[in-house]
């Protein structure tokens, strides 16, 4: 069965005004092949930092439209990548991943340690949660709760970051929330929260898979397979490649590096599909941990996939 095709967005970590730090590419991972469709490229982003306004991140599709958020926006693209339109709410700053359950679309807003509810019908951001830091333990264990508040009001959460939210997944009606600095998948179920699964510290793209979880265990330089207690089953590691071959090679190493892994996707046939700096795509397969092949779009590392989804046209 032919490799299928994929959409990834990146970051380009540590650019300066003036040039491009982002965008998005078509990569056909059976041929090789590689088409940039988006060069983000505009000035009004905050520049301070490893990532923080630059790039494209999360990707989501509904029917023929494509959602990609930027670090405060939300763009939505016809498959043909013209822009419809784009929506913003006071509430949402330095989005990481997004993901569609049936008319809603969730939305991590990293810096106010919440999750954002988008309604795709009536085009508003209608809902979102909040994870506030406790000094004792809730009923569920955690020393965190959740409340719910109006995204597009002025008066919404601080901007704290305590938990660096980057994935959100919705699974049997519950939306699962996951961060850097936070050894935990967490399900949000109306005003409760509760653990669902352990993780290591520094993951991206955390996702229930069979009977335990997929990630990106960004620290570990792997793709992990683990069981709900956090036990890993498989390893996927990240290939690397000579340092002599790369580009920006001197860039600090708390800003870019080779092998940092983010972007994840799954296919129906069992094949795992990850993305990782500088700028490349890994296809393995699940069951045999067997890597498959790799696709590169650029060496120069400071070029780091952020969302990676199935194309769908």
């Amino acid at each position: 069965m032919p490799l299928p095709t994929v959409l990834m967005t990146d970051v380009i970590r540590s650019t300066r005004q003036g040039q491009s730090h982002g965008g998005a590419y078509l990569i056909d991972l059976e041929s090789g092949a590689v088409r940039q469709v988006i060069d983000h490229a505009t000035a009004n982003i905050n520049w301070e930092g490893r990532g923080m306004g630059r790039g494209l991140r999360g990707i989501a599709y509904d029917d023929n439209e494509i959602y990609i958020a930027a670090s405060d926006e939300l763009f939505v693209y016809d498959p043909d990548f013209n822009l419809l339109r784009s929506h913003t709410c006071p509430n949402l700053h330095h989005a990481h991943e997004i993901c569609r359950d049936g008319r809603r679309l969730y939305v991590t807003s990293t810096t106010h340690d919440s999750v954002l509810e988008f309604d795709l019908d009536q085009r508003i951001f209608s809902a979102g949660w909040y994870i506030r830091a406790e000094q004792r333990p809730g009923p569920s264990g955690l020393p965190m709760s959740v409340s719910r508040f109006d995204p597009r009001s002025a008066k919404g959460p601080p901007g704290e970051d305590r938990f660096h939210f980057n994935s959100v997944w919705r699974h049997k009606g519950k939306t699962l929330l996951s961060g850097t600095v936070l050894p935990l998948l967490l399900a949000i179920d109306g005003s409760r929260l509760t653990p669902f699964a352990k993780l290591p510290v520094g993951t991206h793209n955390a996702r229930p898979f069979k009977d335990g979880v997929l990630c990106n265990a960004t620290e570990q330089d792997c793709a992990l397979r683990a069981d709900l207690a956090g036990r890993p089953k498989a390893r996927f590691p990240i290939p690397t490649y000579d340092p002599d071959t790369l580009i920006a090679s001197d860039t600090p190493g708390d800003h870019a590096r080779q092998g940092f892994a983010r972007g994840l996707c799954t296919t129906d046939d069992g094949l795992l599909i990850v993305g990782s700096s500088p700028g490349t795509v890994s296809v393995f397969h699940i069951e045999s941990r067997k890597l498959i092949k790799s696709v590169n779009v650029t060496m120069d590392v400071r070029n780091a996939p952020h969302g990676l989804e199935l194309w769908p046209y």
